[in-house]
């Protein structure tokens, strides 16, 4: 018996009588990562389920069939019931409508969710359930099977910032860095709207006893130092694995995106990536001065202007903003810059070798894959925990620049100037190209952590090890 036949006997040994559920918080910057660890745990030869609704369930195989190289066929997809429900017409306005209409629809599926559990539970040695930490009402009743555990995946949130931003202010240890770090430290208050805190405070007193573990999409390597990750076990009985990043592999095809053959056209290191982010959180005229301020630095740029997040989950419908920029904006661009109307993968464009420099919120997916791909980052932050993600980035790794001060307001207006500066500082200095070095040496380290022997590789070897114990 040759080696591969051992492995693949090895597989099926491991994975008899375990079936791995896969539940993601119901929008595609959840969905994704969590197909990705899907991907990777049916890599060694476990049963791995994966629930969503069916809309979602049908466009995230159709983009992985497109970009993802990983084999599809391993995975089991199971579409939930959809309940309809109509939206709350007191809607605060700093809420995008396109997340209340995830959130009606996720809190009603904690039915369909138990009566799948119910029919594998009794083909089952084990059920490993993985669920977002905003599906924890949903999946609550897996503590009513004898044969199940849970653990909490967190795809979209660093160790820095949960610690800082949720753990910090509740068990009373200090934030563990130099001390005028800390007084640069940007505070959360103004930062997260009182609907979100609401939602993941119900969602919070639900994990109970029957969360085995934490699982997060970070790593030692990708945080500077396992300090934050340690702290988030503090006080828990529980077990944490950092296993990040948790992305799919990059394909060399283009797939018929004309941006990436715009790309080839362009030297190494010259374009800007500016994220969908942008013209989503921002009022019409700070997407004017931003546009402004890239026509003052005569720097290229790519510019993503649609959220694949938001649609109406019930109609399909596209509800991204239509925009008009300044006048012969468009028209002046000539080449320097291009505009993106139609879904692109963002990280092909960010492991494009012409890609200098990413100007992002700074939500942790966008920050994971900038980190692996070794692209610096113009931090500017527009919510939630933005601020901590950016400020880990440019202060702590010391792989980007901050748009403004750090103590800059939410909605405090950034002027085309400032924009214009910043932009050609990262593009166009020598400052600039130290910290693009810094940050291709990151991006090395952190793929190299995910391979044989590597950290987060290792991490994940030990959270399957756990499961089919």
């Amino acid at each position: 018996m040759d080696n591969t036949e051992k492995l693949a006997n090895l597989k099926k040994q491991l994975g008899d009588g375990v079936a791995v559920v896969m539940v993601p918080f119901q929008t595609q910057s959840h969905l994704d990562p969590f197909l990705q660890f899907a991907c990777l745990i049916s890599s060694y030869g476990l049963s791995v389920h994966y629930l969503s609704l069916p809309s979602y369930n049908h466009d995230t195989k159709a983009r992985a069939t497109m970009l993802n190289p990983c084999d599809l066929d391993t995975i089991h997809f199971h579409d939930l019931e959809m309940i309809p429900t109509p939206l709350d017409p007191e809607i605060p306005s700093e809420v995008p409508k396109h997340f209340h209409l995830f959130w009606n629809v996720t809190m009603h599926l904690r039915e369909s969710i138990t009566s799948f559990l119910r029919d594998i539970s009794s083909k089952s040695r084990r059920i490993i359930m993985i669920h977002d930490c905003l599906m924890c009402y949903n999946v609550q009743d897996i503590s009513s099977f004898d044969n199940a555990e849970s653990y909490i995946f967190s795809p979209v949130i660093s160790a820095f910032g949960m610690y800082c931003d949720h753990l910090f202010p509740h068990v009373g240890l200090p934030i563990p860095i130099e001390q005028q770090l800390l007084q640069k430290l940007p505070s959360s208050e103004g930062w997260y709207c009182e609907e979100i805190m609401r939602i993941g405070s119900f969602q919070v007193q639900y994990i109970g006893k029957s969360s085995a573990g934490d699982i997060h999409n970070t790593s030692k390597v990708m945080e500077g130092s396992n300090t934050f990750i340690d702290l988030l076990g503090i006080g828990q009985d529980k077990k944490q694995w950092a296993i990040g990043p948790v992305l799919r592999p990059i394909k060399n095809e283009k797939n018929g995106f004309p941006c990436l053959d715009w790309l080839d056209e362009q030297p190494p290191n010259s374009v800007l990536y500016i994220s969908y982010d942008m013209l989503t959180s921002f009022s019409d005229e700070q997407i004017k001065e931003l546009a402004m301020g890239l026509e003052l630095s005569k720097q290229k740029f790519i510019w993503l202007l649609k959220d694949p997040d938001n649609t109406d989950i019930y109609l399909g419908a596209n509800l991204n903003r239509e925009f008009e920029f300044h006048a012969g904006f468009e028209e002046r661009l000539n080449g320097v810059g291009l505009l993106v109307r139609d879904w692109a993968p963002q990280t092909e464009i960010l492991a494009h070798s012409s890609i200098g420099g990413f100007l992002s919120a700074c939500d942790w997916t966008s920050c994971v894959e900038t980190v692996t791909m070794g692209v610096p980052i113009i931090a500017w932050p527009t919510h939630s925990d933005h601020p901590k993600n950016g400020f880990l980035l440019t202060e702590l790794l010391k792989i980007g620049l901050v748009i403004t001060e750090w103590d800059k307001k939410r909605d405090e207006m950034v002027t085309a100037s400032t924009i214009d500066n910043v932009v050609r500082k990262l593009m166009a200095s020598e400052e600039g190209d130290e910290v693009r070095k810094r940050a291709k040496e990151l991006g090395e380290a952190v793929r190299k952590s995910t391979e044989k022997g590597g950290a987060s590789r290792m991490e994940l070897d030990y959270f399957i090890a756990h499961i089919t114990r």
